[in-house]
């Protein structure tokens, strides 16, 4: 008997270490920081800013100037309430105490300069895509904005989603660290939608169903179903005839810069400040990301 509590007590000190090592944060952050040098481009670093809609969740809610990043709004989803955070430059409240290294390894990897998993209701699986220039000039861009006082509510998550830890093995699975590699086969302007769309645009978070773990289901990537924060559907936005398959490039154009479809209708929900944000982007930039839209394989608009 004595043998055989001691062989279970070992099985689960083995696990327990196989759970932390597996689980680390460092399992992921390696390499994740590697600033590119130089001088950032704050012009290229707003296009990025508002390419990544970062004013769309971390705007602080209740008032009109969506730049100030104060967060505080509220994600709810089957898995809990997540309460977006403060990414203004506040040396406290914000990230005004960040390094460059910081906001890469935080975008690319999900891991705070403290060292802990964030939740992947921040996109870093799309954000992983991006440059780390680009990366750069996003983090000079928002420290030129104003500092917000006042940090968001803790999350209020349902067990076992609240083990922060346990995010470690959902990247193992969910989280690859590869940046975005162009097609070489394509045009210069294909790539820069892909890139726009696949990356900061983060286009398939929202526009993709979700399996029992919160990961995108490859097979129904960019086909739409049910909205991530539990509420209403989010359409299909690949070229088939239940999605985008009837529209022309100038119609996606036009809905990423004025929000109306070719049916006289307008965006509303969670994809209106989307289009606030796709909005300030050169036209040259809606343009590619349409191309790249209507290039997607068609899907069937997505149930579960």
């Amino acid at each position: 008997m004595r043998r055989a509590l001691s062989a279970v007590v070992g099985l689960a000190i083995i696990g327990a270490g196989a759970f932390w090592v597996a689980t680390s944060p460092a399992l992921t952050a390696s390499g994740a920081d590697e600033a590119p040098g130089g001088a950032p481009d704050l012009a290229n670093g707003e296009a990025m800013f508002y390419a990544g809609g970062c004013t769309s969740c971390h705007a602080t809610p209740g008032q009109d100037d969506k730049l100030r990043l104060g967060g505080g709004h509220a994600l709810e989803t089957t898995f809990g309430t997540f309460h977006v955070p403060n990414i203004s430059p506040h040396p406290r409240d914000g990230i005004g105490a960040w390094s460059e290294a910081d906001f890469i390894r935080a975008m690319r990897q999900g891991v705070s300069p403290d060292g802990e998993h964030y939740y992947p209701a921040f996109p870093y699986t799309s954000y992983q895509r991006m440059t780390a220039a680009d990366l750069r000039d996003m983090f000079a861009f928002i420290r030129t904005l104003a500092p917000v006082e006042g940090e968001a509510p803790a999350h209020d998550l349902a067990f076992p989603y609240n083990i922060r830890r346990g995010i470690g093995l959902w990247k193992l699975a969910f989280l690859d660290g590869e940046a975005f590699q162009p097609d070489t086969s394509r045009s210069e302007a294909w790539n820069r939608g892909a890139y726009l769309v696949e990356g900061p645009g983060h286009c398939a978070e929202c526009h993709s169903p979700r399996n029992f773990l919160g990961g995108i289901v490859a097979e129904a990537r960019f086909a739409g179903g049910p909205s991530p924060e539990g509420k209403g559907t989010v359409p299909n936005i690949t070229p088939s005839p239940d999605g985008i398959g009837s529209w022309s490039k100038g119609e996606v154009v036009e809905l990423l810069t004025s929000g109306f479809t070719p049916e006289f209708d307008s965006v509303g929900s969670t994809m209106a400040p989307v289009v606030g944000n796709t909005a300030k982007l050169p036209q040259a930039d809606r343009e590619a990301m349409a191309e790249y839209l209507l290039s997607l394989p068609p899907r069937p608009k997505a149930t579960q």
